[in-house]
């Protein structure tokens, strides 16, 4: 396939999306049901039939799943079915990184200015976001290798902190462990009508063990870590206000 047409059908692909999307929402909307984890098995199937293009057509849909706050995990374990471990990982990781990285500036532009006004009187609140900010590639990269953190919440909410966006962005390997992780779990269900289901982890007694221990290590690791830039920045600010009032 020349590069033109490949455009041609991602293009077409992207039209049929956009216009199939508002006809699904008022299908569910009649039917009074919205059930986005079979809307999703029902996309994985429709990528698994595309052929060559179907790598990028499932990060198309992980990042617009991604901003939409649908679960990622649903398409992280059906990359294991429909690509296999390695392939359905590096998919996985470039799709949620762009759709969590659109998230993160959603939250910023949209958000954070409102989230400034209310606390640009808070010296002690002000004191912490910018020391947040400072470490923010620290903070980023182990919230990510946490899941007591909810993904695409924490992408939203990280953008109205200081944190940069390239901290935010390298930050996103924290990701890869946990992503290899699933896409293999979601390999051996061999079918993606069984993905979801919540007897896939229960089966990898070896995969959910790691995962929780991974994430229990993490958890800990960044509760200790903001807590202490936190309780620094407070002192530093604290220091900062009785200097000023005995100058005063």
């Amino acid at each position: 396939m020349k590069i033109k047409d490949l455009r041609i059908v991602i293009l077409l692909l992207l039209g049929v999306m956009l216009f199939a999307a508002p006809a699904q929402a008022q299908s569910a909307a009649n039917s009074g049901s919205f059930h986005p984890q079979e809307l999703l098995r029902n996309a994985l199937q429709w990528v698994d039939d595309l052929g060559a293009i179907a790598p990028i057509a499932f990060m198309l849909i992980y990042i617009v799943a991604t901003v939409a706050f649908l679960p990622g995990s649903v398409l992280t374990l059906g990359a294991g079915v429909v690509f296999g471990i390695l392939k359905g990982s590096i998919y996985v990781f470039f799709g949620a990184t762009i759709g969590a990285t659109l998230a993160f500036l959603v939250g910023r532009y949209l958000a954070r200015g409102w989230i400034s006004k209310k606390i640009a009187g808070n010296q002690k609140f002000k004191a912490i976001d910018q020391a947040v900010g400072e470490e923010g590639l620290k903070i980023v990269l182990l919230t990510r290798l946490s899941p007591i953190f909810p993904f695409n919440l924490l992408n939203y909410g990280l953008g109205v902190t200081g944190v940069s966006l390239k901290d935010y962005v390298l930050g996103s390997v924290g990701m890869i462990p946990g992503t290899i992780m699933y896409v293999y779990i979601g390999s051996l269900a061999g079918s993606i009508a069984t993905i979801g289901g919540e007897t896939q982890l229960d089966a990898n007694p070896i995969a959910q063990w790691a995962i929780r221990i991974i994430g229990f290590v993490a958890t800990v690791a960044v509760t200790l870590y903001v807590t202490k830039i936190a309780r620094k920045a407070l002192d530093e600010s604290i220091d900062t206000i009785d200097g000023g009032e005995k100058q005063v």
